[in-house]
């Protein structure tokens, strides 16, 4: 089994490199995948564990976790006012991100699309 996911991830990672190539070198915004990816791990695990914890409690870490990510996100954030429109690229891609997983529970779907609409508007709308 152990021998079939390193296969996988060696698999995975040799055709996103090839596939990467592909790619244009004037597209910016990429890399908002990762943090979309980070985005639908966090909300699947609060997800699960909402038959395991009691309701108080699980309140409580939701409450942490917003604050967390709150201030991840300014401290990242910090060179970019939000006044200034490029903040909204990210902003916007977060939000696509995390209400389409809360709303069709597919991870791949929610990454991509909010990969999708980063993209769009860091390369377009909110071009530098």
């Amino acid at each position: 089994m152990h021998f079939l996911m390193h296969l996988f991830w060696a698999g995975s990672a040799a055709a996103g490199a090839l596939l990467g190539s592909l790619v244009p070198g004037g597209v910016t915004g990429l890399d908002f995948a990762l943090t979309a990816l980070f985005v639908v791990l966090a909300l699947g695990a609060v997800g699960d564990l909402r038959g395991d914890l009691p309701t108080w409690l699980l309140a409580l870490l939701s409450a942490l976790v917003s604050v967390l990510v709150t201030a991840a996100v300014t401290r990242a954030l910090r060179d970019l006012p939000v006044t200034q429109s490029r903040a909204a690229a990210p902003l916007a891609a977060l939000a696509v991100t995390a209400g389409l997983h809360l709303w069709r529970r597919n991870a791949l779907l929610s990454i991509l699309a909010g990969t999708a609409v980063h993209v769009a508007l860091a390369g377009t709308v909110f071009a530098r």
